[in-house]
């Protein structure tokens, strides 16, 4: 069997199913459906799914409101990973379920880090020479 996928048709398939998945674990944390005391007291984004070129692990992005407790969100989503996983597999049509790694989003405080660097003096006045 030759497989007609071109390269960017994959990354397109992978940036949909990642997309999925991302809207799919945010609805459950979102509604409540979990049943875990940490994450009913926290309301957490889920910023990006990465799925892998096989689809057989999706390393899922979050971060707590204000990022407020990263560490024991990540710990609650963890623990959770069984039923996590089998909603997802419900929901999203595989032929895998998906492993799914959780990590905090560093996005933000790297934008942050970034944009703090961008209004110091000195640097705005190297800018302004530009």
């Amino acid at each position: 069997m030759v497989s007609h996928a071109t390269s960017e048709t994959r990354s397109v398939r992978l940036l949909r199913v990642g997309e999925q998945v991302r809207h799919v674990l945010s609805e459950i944390l979102m509604r409540g459906d979990v049943h875990d005391p940490v994450l009913a007291s926290h309301s957490v984004s889920v910023t990006e799914v990465r799925m892998s070129p096989d689809l057989r692990h999706a390393t899922v992005f979050v971060k707590p409101l204000l990022g407020a407790d990263e560490r024991e969100v990540i710990e609650a989503l963890k623990r959770n990973v069984r039923y996590l996983r089998g909603e997802v597999a419900k929901r999203v049509n595989l032929k895998f379920s998906a492993q799914l790694k959780f990590l905090p989003d560093e996005s933000f405080d790297e934008a942050s880090h970034i944009d703090a660097i961008l209004r110091r003096s000195d640097v705005a006045r190297d800018l302004q020479d530009e």
